[in-house]
């Protein structure tokens, strides 16, 4: 049940709520003074104060000033016999939940408490959900490109400038721009994300911008556009390379001069609102078709972001894997499971064409379909093992530095196939293979011709 602390000089006081407190379910306990209260307060943690503000020694507000400076999530409700205007402004300012006027009027003391006992819980609910969206929405990844993007987000995000994030389907680009706006001065303000792809063109306009009533058929009532509801904050245009020329001219002249008119209206509407663009579409091949506008391309691509493949962040897949494994597992209140070496190896070499997005879903399968707490081999889809430089082959044969009996032989055959496998995944590009793995570029090189490895051009 709730405790609350009542902290006044008066025995008087502090007997009758603490009477009327009981029997409301509620649990009080007691501090004469300010100093003793902020002596119980570092000790306990109750879900609301009732303060007196004229007490000896210390007054009300000087506590409370301490209180919300060492406890600043801490519920204050304020009582005084002497209460004016200005007292109960400066207490508000000051960070109390409400004034309390004495004599005290048990009904509205009630009323008080559990109004702010509900408003505290509120506060709760919201961190929590906060907390648990900033974990769903982390960049997970320890791997050089990766690390090289967080590095470059954090250069770029307290800026003003026009971003845009360019990469393959699944790989994230959503987190990116998630990441841009959190670390930016716009932090406390909306993100707001608009799918230009999953928007029919007869509706992107009024998606964008908002529309009047009566506008169109069905137009009831005025409505908000995304760059209304973006101002001061974030909008993320997704898969901006489907946008048809037309809404493209639309978005470059908001971006020139921050105004627009809604759909059906005449009423020009100024906005300050920070815009990311992602598209998987090479956006300079695009402009070759005449699919679109190079002036639009040359004004978002201020800062651009590449946000790279599964594929060429391998290592990082133990880790991401184990990351969907944790969070899957939470989210449907079942017993943590874990991956066997074997058949995380074989999650590491798979190409990954739905990269992390194909990943996660893949995670969320296992938690729910694998009966046990282990998730072996035998556990993932055939396109998994088979797929794999390191899982079974079609043949149902394992690596080849299994089938050894020579230990030296066998660590030779696992790090010609480890080599293969990582200069597979970054393109067969020397240089690249040697940075990701550790390994200076003329040792690589060196076992590359011992091994005969053969680089191919992709």
């Amino acid at each position: 049940m709730p405790s609350i602390l009542i902290v006044d000089d008066e025995e008087s006081i502090r007997h009758s709520l603490e009477g009327i407190l009981e029997d409301e379910g509620f649990t009080p306990t007691f501090a004469d003074s300010g100093e003793a209260a902020l002596a119980r307060l570092s000790e306990d943690n109750p879900d609301l104060v009732l303060l007196d503000i004229w007490m000896p020694g210390m007054d009300g507000l000087e506590t409370l000033q301490k209180i919300t400076k060492t406890k600043p999530d801490q519920v204050v409700i304020m009582m005084s016999g002497h209460g004016t205007i200005e007292t109960a402004v400066k207490a508000t300012k000051l960070g109390a939940f409400d004034f309390i006027e004495k004599p005290l009027s048990l009904e509205k003391v009630l009323l008080s408490v559990n109004n702010a006992l509900k408003v505290n819980q509120l506060l709760i609910e919201n961190r929590a959900l906060k907390a648990r969206y900033a974990r769903e929405h982390e960049m997970v990844g320890d791997a050089t490109p990766i690390q090289q993007l967080k590095e470059q987000i954090g250069r770029a995000a307290p800026s003003s400038a026009w971003v845009l994030i360019t990469g393959e389907n699944g790989t994230g680009k959503e987190l990116v721009a998630r990441a841009i706006h959190q670390q930016s001065g716009r932090a406390g303000k909306p993100f707001v994300e608009v799918n230009c792809a999953a928007i029919p063109e007869d509706l992107i306009e009024s998606e964008l911008f908002g529309h009047e009533k009566g506008a169109f058929t069905g137009a009831t009532q005025a409505r908000k556009g995304k760059f209304d509801q973006a101002h001061e904050g974030t909008l993320l245009l997704d898969e901006i390379g489907d946008m048809s020329l037309k809404t493209q001219a639309k978005i470059l002249r908001i971006l020139q001069e921050r105004k627009f008119e809604r759909v059906g209206g005449h009423k020009t509407i100024e906005v300050d609102v920070r815009v990311v663009a992602a598209t998987n579409k090479d956006l300079e091949e695009e402009i070759k078709k005449g699919h679109f506008r190079e002036d639009l391309y040359f004004r978002l691509n201020v800062v651009p972001f590449h946000v790279p493949p599964l594929r060429e962040r391998t290592d990082d897949i133990p880790l991401l894997a184990s990351h969907f494994l944790r969070h899957f597992c939470l989210k449907e209140g079942i017993t943590e499971k874990t991956v066997t070496p074997e058949a995380m190896a074989t999650l590491a070499g798979y190409n990954w064409p739905g990269n992390i997005r194909e990943l996660k879903n893949l995670m969320e399968r296992l938690v729910i379909m694998t009966p046990g707490e282990t998730i072996d081999l035998i556990n993932l889809p055939p396109a998994i093992t088979c797929g794999s430089d390191l899982g079974p082959s079609t043949t149902g044969e394992t690596s080849q530095a299994f089938q050894l009996n020579n230990l030296k032989e066998a660590r030779e055959a696992f790090e010609k196939e480890y080599l293969e496998r990582k200069l597979k995944a970054n393109q067969w590009n020397i240089s690249r293979t040697a940075e990701a793995i550790g390994l200076e570029r003329s040792n690589l090189h060196r076992k590359i011709k011992s091994y005969g490895i053969e680089l191919k051009n992709e």
